[in-house]
C-alpha cells in the first residue's frame, strides 16, 4: 500500500511540475559516453567552494541549504522516475548539481573533483566559448563517471523563479524534472 501511495504521489508531482511555466533545457553528452549502460546513481553532496574564489553572499542558493536539499530531492525523484536505482556503493554514475537564482553561475567555484570542462566540451553549441557563465534562474546537472572523474553528460535548465519561498521550491523541482526528462530512461 505504501509503495503504491508513493508512486501515486510521485506521478502527481511530475504532472504538476509539467504544468508550470516552461523550462528551457540545453543538453550535451560526451561523444564516447555509453549512457545506455548506466543503471545506478549517487547524488553528490554540495562541495566546499574553492578558496581562491570569492562568492557573492546574496545568492539565495548559497545562503539557503534548504534550497539545495529541495533540489537534491527533486533530482533523486527525477532519476528514480526514469528507472534508475540510487546506490551509495559503487554507482554507475554520480550526479553533481549547481544552481543560481540571482546572478551568473560560475561552476568553477565548486570542486566536485572532476574537470568542469573536458576536452570535448566547447560550450552550448558555440565552439571556443567558455562555459563558466550562466543565466539567472539556472540549474546545471552534471552526470559523472565516478571511477575516472570524467564528465559524461551536462544539462542546463533555465526558468523563471518566484520570490515566494513555496513557489521557489516548486520552480526548482519543475526545472530539475525538465532537465532529467532529457536524460535517457534506464534500460531494463
Amino acid at each position: 500500500m505504501r509503495a503504491s501511495l508513493q508512486l501515486t504521489l510521485l506521478a502527481l508531482g511530475l504532472a504538476l511540475a509539467a504544468c508550470g511555466p516552461s523550462v528551457r533545457v540545453n543538453v550535451v553528452a560526451s561523444p564516447d559516453a555509453n549512457l545506455g549502460a548506466l543503471h545506478t546513481f549517487r547524488i553528490l553532496p554540495v562541495p566546499q567552494t574553492r578558496r581562491s574564489r570569492q562568492m557573492q553572499s546574496n545568492d539565495p542558493m548559497l545562503a539557503n541549504s534548504i534550497t539545495y536539499r529541495s533540489l537534491r530531492d527533486a533530482l533523486r525523484d527525477a532519476f528514480l522516475s526514469r528507472g534508475y536505482v540510487e546506490s551509495e556503493d559503487n554507482p554507475d554514475f554520480a550526479v553533481a548539481y549547481y544552481a543560481s537564482a540571482r546572478q551568473k553561475l560560475d561552476v568553477t567555484y565548486w570542486d566536485y573533483g572532476y574537470r568542469w570542462g573536458p576536452g570535448w566540451w566547447h560550450g552550448w553549441g558555440r565552439p571556443g566559448v567558455s562555459v563558466d557563465q550562466y543565466e539567472q534562474g539556472t540549474v546545471i546537472v552534471d552526470v559523472i563517471d565516478p571511477t575516472h572523474k570524467e564528465l559524461l553528460w551536462r544539462a542546463r535548465g533555465v526558468s523563471a523563479l518566484s520570490d515566494d519561498p513555496a513557489e521557489f521550491g516548486q520552480d526548482l523541482r519543475r526545472t530539475a524534472m525538465a532537465i532529467i526528462k532529457k536524460f535517457p530512461e534506464a534500460r531494463k
